[in-house]
């Protein structure tokens, strides 16, 4: 069967690192999943149905978290013993704040916009921007980790957060305009 104490990385036969390869990542998950598929255990025993749901839903999870950038740097954290708590972790970086608070102020005005669908459009590319430089930088930083490095990673992260709400809440107000124009 599949062996639960395995970390997502080697479950998914990866070394431990940020950069992966999501075609290999994807073409894994399906095999591991084809693994703990409930046909296969049809006429097994309760016992080895239980395994298979547990195996598939460990599957699920890492694929999820390996395939997401900022739920990998979270995870990588962790692994390097790091604890990070996405719910109470915030970065300490003033003038990004003042820039997010920006945006913010930003993104209330975008209904008020001459073509607010498209002020909306602009406004998630420079926040996908922002939130991809991050992400390319991260690799360095998980390459061989020291103390340092390991620190820089964790404020990237606490940046990734705050731009990745800040874009889902972009996405919001653009459906509402989007629905309004229907």
């Amino acid at each position: 069967m599949l062996d639960l104490s395995k970390n997502y990385f080697e479950l998914f036969g990866m070394s431990v690192g940020y950069v992966i390869d999501i075609k290999k990542v994807r073409q894994r998950y399906r095999d591991l999943q084809r693994v703990v598929h409930p046909d296969r255990y049809v006429n097994a025993t309760d016992y080895e149905q239980r395994l298979a749901i547990q195996g598939a839903a460990y599957i699920n999870e890492a694929f999820d978290t390996i395939k997401d950038p900022l739920r990998r740097a979270q995870y990588l954290l962790l692994l390097h013993g790091l604890d990070f708590d996405p719910d109470t972790e915030t970065t300490t970086d003033t003038g990004f704040l003042m820039e997010q608070l920006e945006l913010r102020e930003e993104l209330s005005e975008i209904p008020l916009q001459a073509d607010p669908l498209r002020a909306a459009s602009a406004f998630m590319d420079r926040v996908s921007s922002m939130y991809n430089r991050l992400i390319s930088s991260m690799a360095i930083d998980f390459e061989m980790p020291d103390e340092k490095q390991l620190q820089v990673a964790r404020e990237k992260v606490r940046k990734m957060q705050f731009l990745k709400k800040l874009h889902t809440e972009a996405e919001t107000v653009e459906g509402r305009l989007e629905e309004e124009m229907l």
